[in-house]
């Protein structure tokens, strides 16, 4: 996948708004595959929304979105299972750890799907993120900063074309969310994926190509 199309997309809960000013709902814009976005939202602008959308989760928007030239209403489950295998991850606000399996269990159980790191990168990864003490703890007594940290390195096991990351320091101070930052850009540089980042307010500290408002 090369391009995340959006062509006059609305949620319906907008659609008795007499206006939206935004870049993203309502308009014609793309996404493209080896760049890296930033997404402003204000609360209650649809930022979670939006990451449904391009997972599939929702489709109560009027307009039409693209995954290159196909129309994503078409799509079976499984073709919906096939994108977030293989083309998009998604690194939730809530995170969606597994609070009975250790740190490493979590970010193996996604792993296996595809096999797509090895045992030795995914370790030195939970290094960088200061966090390999905590691999062998189960993730429903880690602090929340810890589990935001594994969650990320779970979105990363995985083969994908885009990146997209919500509202993803609300429990990281400015150190852990630079080498957040630095672990995905090296990522991103590797594969030249693509890289969409939401936030309501301080954002993980990138170096963006593009800011949109929602």
């Amino acid at each position: 996948m090369k391009t995340i199309s959006l062509h006059q997309v609305l949620p319906q809960v907008f659609a008795e708004r007499e206006a939206v000013s935004s870049d993203v709902w309502n308009t014609e814009v793309d996404f493209t595959k080896g760049f890296s976005y930033l997404v402003e939202a204000e609360s209650g602008m649809g930022k979670s929304t939006f990451c449904s959308y391009l997972l599939g989760y929702r489709h109560d928007y009027t307009g039409q979105l693209f995954f290159d030239q196909d129309d994503v209403r078409q799509y079976s489950v499984s073709q919906w299972v096939d994108i977030r295998q293989l083309h998009i991850s998604m690194l939730f606000q809530e995170m969606r750890l597994f609070p009975e399996l250790t740190a490493l269990e979590n970010v193996e159980i996604k792993n296996r799907l595809t096999s797509h790191i090895d045992e030795v990168t995914v370790r030195e990864w939970f290094e960088r993120l200061g966090i390999s003490e905590k691999m062998d703890v189960k993730a429903g007594i880690l602090s929340q900063g810890q589990k935001q940290r594994v969650a990320m390195i779970r979105a990363l096991v995985q083969p994908f074309d885009f990146l997209v990351v919500d509202e993803p320091i609300s429990h990281l101070d400015d150190t852990n969310a630079q080498l957040m930052a630095d672990l995905i850009q090296q990522v991103r540089e590797k594969s030249q994926c693509g890289v969409i980042v939401t936030s309501i307010g301080k954002h993980l500290p990138l170096n963006y190509d593009y800011t949109l408002k929602l």
